[in-house]
């Protein structure tokens, strides 16, 4: 039943014109016509078919009533063309009223077996015209018009005898009473159906109402959670650094007195809680900068910097850790790679979460921190990249790859450890520097990721080239400077009176 209801909705929504379709109210109100006027048809030529049979002298009159019938299966062609609903529904209806009155004049006047099928005038009429005052208004009007015509002509003039007997007209009245049944029924049954449908969309659209505000309410409590977390981290950044501080400076001093003494077995295992302390360290950082990250609260302050000493800077802190792996670190920066103006601390500290992730995914291999300067109309693009010959990625973890908490695979997740956060927090900042990190690897080929931002962010393409000219010169002529007081250190390192003779320089060093 239902799969046929769909079918005839397709074929009725065929005719309708796409501004009568997006109004839901008046597709409503058009689908009915349409089923009027595509099956009643059928129905009502039962009628001037009757007529026919039953009468002894079948006259135009009935050629006539059975054309205004066939008629109403122009309408659905002329509304899909036009899109006049609203008048097609006044035409239609003064076709109705003509078909009925017309049969009633020319076979029994106000005793016409038809006669009831005025009654379906008033009742298709609301179908079509909704809560309209205006157009009820039209038809009712309309209705009582043709009425008084209809009476002045019974009474004015006589009408023609059909010449049928008792019997062929009881049986007409049947047969006409039975069609209008018929037709008010199948009206009934597609508006039933209209208003089924109403209710279920309206069943519908309650449900998504409550689950739209368990939603508002799930989402309201995520923000009050996150705000809780955020106040949370923020009273507990200094008591969660100040102790680990402290476990990692005690640590270190006992370590140094261990070798010292040369006790190797006490020295082992401090080492071993020096590095824990780190890791945790670490880790704590991690979890902070995210939080203030996710919460707005990380600033940017930007400044200018030499991209090779910058990237020699960051490698620097990650050979001991490199070695201790047996991997070699090389730096390669290209010649014209020039000035970035960024926030250096936070370019610093994502370039080692990746040296971070490349050294604990590499052993016995080479890792690889490159930097390179794109040209671009809209400003110079900086690249740099890690890369190492580790152990790879599988590409279908790529998606997953910067997310929290989530590692590169389960064995590499167990066999090297780590939470993933630094990857994490190594986009994110990405993106706080207005650029973004990209990934290329290949399982028993290593990886390779590769940071891009603007050289210069917030800065036009020539103001950003006349400002790197400048500051590299600056950078150059301070580097000059540099080895020009180390050359002064180490003449007088070797001349007599060294020793004074060198505190002397490296004050007037520090001075210059």
């Amino acid at each position: 039943m239902n799969k046929t209801l769909a079918g005839l909705n397709n074929l009725v929504d065929w005719f309708l014109p796409p501004e009568i379709a997006a109004d839901r109210e008046v597709r409503k109100q058009a689908r009915m016509f349409l089923y009027s006027h595509l099956f009643g048809p059928v129905i009502g030529n039962s009628v001037p078919l009757a007529f026919y049979f039953l009468s002894p002298k079948p006259g135009v009159d009935i050629a006539i009533l059975a054309a205004s019938i066939s008629a109403f299966w122009i309408y659905p062609f002329v509304l899909r063309a036009t899109g006049r609903y609203n008048l097609l529904t006044v035409l239609s209806v003064e076709n109705l009223i003509f078909s009925i009155l017309w049969s009633c004049y020319f076979h029994g006047g106000v005793m016409s077996p038809t006669l009831p099928w005025t009654l379906t005038i008033p009742l298709l009429a609301f179908f079509y015209i909704g809560p309209s005052a205006r157009m009820r208004a039209i038809i009712l009007s309309q209705l009582a018009i043709n009425l008084a015509i209809f009476y002045y002509l019974y009474q004015t003039t006589s009408p023609p005898s059909g010449g049928m007997s008792a019997g062929a007209t009881q049986a007409l009245g049947l047969v006409s009473t039975i069609a209008a049944s018929l037709y008010v029924t199948m009206m009934a049954l597609f508006y039933a159906n209209a208003l089924a449908s109403q209710v279920e969309l309206e069943g519908e659209m309650r449900q998504h109402q409550i689950t739209a505000s368990a939603l508002r309410q799930a989402t309201e409590d995520a923000k009050r959670a996150s705000a809780a977390k955020s106040e949370f981290v923020a009273k507990m950044s200094h008591e969660l650094r100040t102790p680990l501080n402290a476990v990692i400076g005690y640590s270190e001093m006992l370590l140094e007195d261990a070798i010292d003494e040369q006790d190797d077995t006490v020295a082992s295992d401090l080492k071993r809680i020096h590095e824990a302390g780190h890791h945790l360290l670490k880790l704590v950082n991690e979890v902070l900068d995210l939080s203030k990250i996710d919460a707005g609260k990380m600033e940017v302050f930007n400044e200018f910097a030499d991209c090779a000493p910058l990237l020699q800077k960051a490698a620097q802190t990650y050979r001991q850790a490199a070695r201790q792996a047996k991997n070699e670190l090389r730096v390669e920066a290209e010649a014209g790679v020039g000035v970035i103006y960024t926030d250096v601390m936070k370019l610093n500290q994502t370039i080692g979460e990746l040296l971070d992730n490349a050294i604990k995914h590499t052993r016995e291999g080479t890792i690889t921190l490159a930097a390179s300067r794109t040209r671009r109309p809209q400003g110079d693009e900086i690249a740099i990249s890690v890369r190492d010959t580790g152990a790879g990625i599988a590409k279908e973890r790529f998606e997953s790859l910067f997310e929290q908490f989530s590692a590169a695979g389960d064995v590499s997740s167990t066999k090297y450890g780590g939470a993933n956060l630094g990857l994490s927090l190594s986009r994110k900042l990405c993106h706080l520097l207005q650029g973004d990190i990209t990934v290329e690897s290949e399982i028993g080929q290593g990886s390779c990721f590769t940071i891009r931002m603007p050289a210069s962010a917030g800065a036009g393409p020539a103001e950003d080239d006349a400002e790197n000219e400048e500051v590299a010169a600056a950078l150059a002529a301070a580097e000059a400077r540099s080895r020009d007081l180390l050359a002064i250190l180490a003449v007088a390192g070797n001349g007599p009176g060294a020793r004074s003779s060198n505190v002397s320089t490296e004050k007037a060093a520090v001075n210059a």
